[in-house]
């Protein structure tokens, strides 16, 4: 009741003071600030990786080579690539298995030019990849794709073609003659044009029929490689044994952590250092309360030497002004929580608003991967800034509340 009455009062009744108000914006801007960046580091590292695992093998399997008697180079195709398959199919944990041809190549469309890598990949093990043949923001039927090859948005866009449009397909290990190798050129129907959500994908990639790709790149009977995926990706080298006795002695694997572990890795070491500085943002904001307790118990220092006469306890008085403090920290951190979370769930809104007033500069797919911000909450990410601002309130509070718990009220009321 007392701590109630010192926070109700006003600063002219020696009641709560500019610094406790400021305390309470700075917990509740600190509080805001941190809930908002792990929710922003959540969803992007959520939809990287979504995008990674599903617009690419899990695991793929390819084969050390061996080395040719005649021309002497090494070749790492695999000839075995249906009962390899198979093999490999037959693990537990593996749910689909498809043969890859691969190739580097230039797509050319009228006056327009574009470096592209193409996959060559049955319809059905197309039809498969979540990002690519069951994605919602797609143009085509991917029925078709058997008739025509598949290419990415950015591919689309950078060629200026469209469904039905021919795009020329140069490779420039093509047909050999006495004179020498020959380019290859073949144009094919766009059929498919999908959005994988990545640009680095959406910009370079073309799938072409898996007969097709064979003759064209000159792979007859024979795969590139084999695209594995899994029930549980996370937990991927826990399969890297069975998968390589399934595939054979030359076999080797190269999985999706592989591929991406280290810009995973770095991800994690900047949410790490990210969230020591936000915590110290909180601290500093905390730290306000400490000043604003201080003038609170200078200015109610009559009060407690005659609380303290009338028979209250030194912990009756530490409570009272332990909870005038902690009741600024709670309050600031659930205007910070709700800010937060309000933040999170209307990221879209804002970041539009943000890139509007930008200019349309705010975030380029082509450094960042991905084509937004994106923004997940977790219930854990919320629980520890809640639990970091309300402990850190705490604990900055004791030690104003204990000065003036131990206010001698001889001292205090010898000039009143």
């Amino acid at each position: 009741m007392i701590a109630w009455r010192y926070l109700r009062a006003r600063r002219a009744e020696g009641g709560v003071s500019v610094m406790t108000w400021i305390s309470l914006i700075g917990i509740t801007l600190a509080v805001f600030a941190l809930i908002a960046t792990l929710a922003v580091r959540s969803g992007f590292r959520a939809e990287f990786v979504d995008t990674i695992l599903g617009a690419n093998a899990h695991v793929t399997v390819y084969s050390l080579g061996a080395v040719d008697q005649q021309t002497g180079a090494i070749d790492r195709t695999l000839p075995d690539y249906a009962e390899m398959a198979g093999r490999v199919a037959g693990v537990p944990g593996v749910t689909r298995v498809a043969p890859l041809i691969k190739g580097q190549v230039m797509a050319n469309a009228r006056d327009r030019n574009a470096g592209v890598e193409v996959f060559g990949i049955a319809p059905d093990d197309l039809r498969a990849i979540p990002r690519i043949g069951q994605g919602d923001a797609h143009e085509g039927d991917i029925a078709d794709f058997a008739g025509g090859i598949a290419i990415g948005s950015g591919v689309a866009r950078e060629l200026g073609v469209g469904i039905g449009d021919r795009v020329r397909i140069i490779s420039p290990n093509g047909v050999k003659t006495p004179f020498g190798t020959k380019p290859r050129v073949n144009a094919y129907p766009v059929t498919y044009i999908f959005t994988a959500g990545r640009w680095d994908i959406d910009r370079t990639r073309v799938y072409m029929p898996f007969d097709e790709a064979q003759l064209f790149f000159n792979r007859e009977g024979v795969a590139d490689e084999l695209e594995v995926m899994v029930e549980n990706p996370d937990q991927v080298d826990r399969l890297a044994l069975p998968l390589l006795a399934a595939a054979g002695e030359r076999a080797q694997l190269w999985t999706w952590r592989d591929a991406s572990g280290g810009f995973l890795s770095a991800l994690e070491i900047e949410d790490r250092v990210m969230f020591v500085i936000l915590s110290i943002l909180v601290l500093i904001a905390t730290m306000n309360i400490v000043s604003g307790l201080i003038m609170l118990v200078k200015n109610k220092g009559r009060d407690i030497g005659i609380l303290r006469t009338m028979g209250l306890t030194e912990g009756s008085v530490l409570r009272v002004f332990f909870i005038c403090g902690a009741f600024t920290g709670i309050i600031g951190t659930a205007m910070g929580v709700v800010l937060g979370c309000l933040f999170a769930i209307y990221i879209d809104p804002i970041f539009a608003f943000v890139n509007g007033l930008s200019g349309g500069n705010a975030w380029d797919p082509a450094i960042r991967g991905i084509y937004y911000l994106p923004a997940k909450l977790e219930l854990a990410d919320v629980l520890s800034a809640v639990a970091l601002s309300l402990g850190l309130s705490f604990v900055v509070t004791i030690f104003p509340a204990r000065r003036a718990a131990r206010m001698n009220p001889v001292e205090a009321l010898r000039y009143e």
